[in-house]
């Protein structure tokens, strides 16, 4: 079973040229074979002029697709090395569309490998990835004197804290990964004598992102302990 998965947040653009052919690669996040198909059809528009637009996807991970096309290249030498680099980075639910402006000089099949790849590389380095993880949001409740050695053992365990309400007793929100939900729940109640409630809350994927920003979505239970 995997704790988590690599997944673009925010994708990007990058662009190469070798011997006067430009190479612009257009990264994005799709969920779905038919997202990809439309986002390949919004790419040709945009660079309407251009000779050739080679694409691959990957989805996942599970179940794992994946497309890659040549769109009239020789045949093995721009869908494939874009997928070989996704697959390299080990990125899900990402495409990369790699528009070439043609510059005149063939640049045969190990140029055109070379370059497809080179520019799928540029997208992404441009792009922005999250490491999406598998938990679970948790409710956990305490008395006020056990606060302090709470939060110093989340901190840690890199636990992340979403949220804490004071009221009769301290209720804190936190995101725990599914791979160390059992032993995080065991040291809360050894660091607390047993005195410490925790409530499985909603099975979650979640990112930590740039900022401080938290990215969270549910997701279907798989297992936990």
């Amino acid at each position: 079973m995997i704790s988590g998965y690599r997944e673009v947040w925010k994708g990007g653009r990058g662009e190469i040229v070798e011997k006067k052919s430009r190479f612009i690669a257009t990264v994005s996040k799709v969920t779905s074979e038919e997202e990809a198909s439309a986002f390949i059809e919004q790419t040709r528009k945009k660079y309407w002029d251009a000779r050739h637009h080679c694409s691959a996807f990957l989805l996942g991970p599970e179940p794992r697709i994946a497309r890659c096309s040549d769109d009239g290249e020789p045949g093995g030498t721009a869908g494939r090395p874009i997928l070989e680099v996704i697959l390299g980075e080990e990125i899900y639910n990402v495409i990369i569309v790699v528009t070439r402006y043609f510059g005149g000089t063939l640049l045969g099949t190990g140029g055109l490998v070379r370059a497809y790849t080179q520019a799928a590389q540029e997208g992404l380095r441009n792009s922005l990835i999250m490491e999406k993880k598998y938990g679970y949001r948790d409710i956990l409740t305490m008395d006020y004197t056990d606060i302090g050695r709470v939060r110093h053992l989340l901190e840690a365990e890199d636990i992340i804290i979403e949220d804490t309400k004071y009221e009769e007793r301290v209720t804190m929100g936190i995101l725990v990964e599914e791979a160390g939900k059992c032993r995080v729940e065991k040291l809360l109640a050894e660091a607390t004598n047993g005195r410490i409630g925790v409530q499985t809350g909603d099975p979650v994927c979640f990112a930590a992102l740039e900022d401080g920003a938290l990215y969270v979505e549910k997701r279907q239970v798989i297992q936990i302990c």
